[in-house]
C-alpha cells in the first residue's frame, strides 16, 4: 500500500527532530508524562488524558486542545474501536446475579454516571448529545464523530492469530520509523509474513 509506505515515512522523519528518539518505545504513561509537563506538541492517548491534562495541578491544565488523528491526502481520520467487553462466565456460581451487574455497568445510566466522572466514553450514541456530559466533559461530544467512524481492530478477522498479527506489524512499524529498513520493504515483508500466517485462513 503505497500511501501507508508514505505515511510510515512521514512519521519516520519525525524522530529526532519534532519527536524525541524515546518516543520509541513510550507507553502510553510515558508519552502522557512527557506531553503533560509540556515536552511534546502532540499526544496520540486515549481519553482518560484528558481529565489528567486538565487536573488542578496540571502544568498544561486549559492550554491544550483534542482533535481527530490526521489523514492523508484525500482521506479522513479514523480511529481504533477498543473494547471494554463485559461477559458471565459459564462457570460462573451466582449467573443471575453476574448477568444483572453486566447490564448494570452497560445501563444508560451507569454509563452516564462514568463519563461524567472519567470522560470514559460510551457506547451509547445518545450520550454523545447529553447536555450534562456536554457541560461537565466538554471533550466527550467532540468524540461522537470519531466514534461513529471507528474502525475495530482485524481481532474478529484474524480471531486467535490477531496477538501474532498485531505483533507483526507492530514490528513492521516499529522498525520503519526506527530507521531499521524502508517502509515499502517492511510492509512487503509484512504482508508475506501475515499471509503465512493466514494459511488456509483465518
Amino acid at each position: 500500500n503505497p500511501k501507508a509506505a508514505a505515511a510510515l515515512d512521514r512519521v519516520k522523519g519525525w524522530i529526532g527532530t519534532i519527536a524525541p528518539p524515546g518516543a520509541l518505545a513510550y507507553q502510553e504513561e510515558e508519552a502522557r508524562g512527557v506531553w503533560q509537563t509540556g515536552n511534546a506538541v502532540f499526544m496520540r492517548n486515549w481519553p482518560y488524558a484528558y481529565a489528567l491534562g486538565n487536573s488542578e495541578n496540571s502544568p498544561i491544565k486549559g492550554r491544550f486542545d483534542v482533535a481527530p488523528l490526521p489523514a492523508g491526502d484525500g482521506g479522513h481520520p479514523v480511529a481504533t474501536l477498543g473494547g471494554w467487553n463485559l461477559a458471565v462466565s459459564k462457570y460462573s456460581k451466582h449467573p443471575d446475579a453476574a448477568i444483572d451487574l453486566v447490564k448494570f455497568i452497560a445501563s444508560p445510566e451507569m454509563q452516564k454516571y462514568r463519563t461524567l466522572k472519567t470522560a470514559n466514553l460510551p457506547t451509547i450514541a445518545a450520550l454523545y448529545d447529553d447536555p450534562d456530559i456536554a457541560r461537565q466533559q466538554p471533550i466527550v461530544p467532540r468524540w461522537k464523530e470519531i466514534f461513529l467512524n471507528a474502525q475495530p481492530r482485524p481481532s474478529a478477522t484474524a480471531r486467535i492469530k490477531y496477538n501474532e498479527a498485531s505483533s507483526q506489524f507492530w514490528t513492521a512499524v516499529h522498525n520503519t520509523i526506527s530507521g531499521n529498513g524502508t517502509a515499502a520493504d517492511n510492509l512487503a515483508d509484512l504482508e508475506a509474513r501475515l499471509t503465512r500466517l493466514k494459511g488456509k485462513g483465518w
